[in-house]
């Protein structure tokens, strides 16, 4: 079934105002006028951003919407995914950021916005622990983007995470995924957009 409603979710300290989440904005608008598309700010809390994204979708028809997420936003894009069963992009996924993340404790600058603080703290650590997910139930709802260049999390961990899912691993690029135009075609033709569907 294609997809009608697609997600993306962004990453620590970041918001949608990011380069790739702006230019799958603008392909989705251009392309797929009738997708409903929703890219939130998400909350510093993990159990407040969940509680956001569970009410934001509680009418969305979960057999034909996609969820994108990177780094961090990959994390929770994985929960939505096992909740749901939903198909999922995961661009450089965060495996393990209760403990990646216990170093960012205290107050945040955003990368968008370094006016925006935000204060990340000791509970959001315990908030990610509620939020981990066991071996993936349906590894075939999942395309995982990962990039060996990547200087913050190992891709070891993230193929290995990502076992029997699809998988394209990147022999250089970086965290950010700088080359993302490149594998736009490839990451457009997993998620399966509907062409005309109408927005809800």
């Amino acid at each position: 079934m294609a997809t009608t409603h697609l997600l993306y979710l962004h990453g620590f300290r970041s918001s949608p105002q990011s380069a790739k989440a702006q230019k799958v904005a603008a392909r989705v608008h251009d392309r797929h006028p009738g997708v409903t598309w929703w890219c939130p700010q998400l909350p510093a809390s993990p159990r407040e951003a969940s509680a956001l994204l569970m009410h934001g979708i509680a009418d969305w028809p979960l057999a034909s919407m996609a969820v994108l997420g990177s780094s961090l936003g990959g994390f929770y894009a994985t929960w939505m995914a096992e909740q749901t069963h939903c198909r999922a992009v995961l661009l450089n996924p965060a495996v393990n950021p209760a403990l990646d993340l216990q170093k960012y404790v205290g107050e945040q600058t955003a990368w968008h916005n370094p006016d925006d603080h935000f204060f990340f703290r000791p509970e959001f650590v315990d908030e990610l622990r509620v939020l981990e997910c066991g071996p993936l139930a349906r590894p075939q709802n999942y395309f995982a983007v990962i990039a060996k260049g990547d200087e913050v999390l190992d891709w070891h961990e993230m193929a290995a995470r990502y076992a029997g899912a699809r998988i394209r691993l990147l022999e250089g690029s970086d965290h950010a995924l700088s080359d993302f135009d490149a594998l736009m075609d490839e990451v457009f033709e997993f998620l399966d957009l509907s062409i005309d569907s109408p927005s809800s």
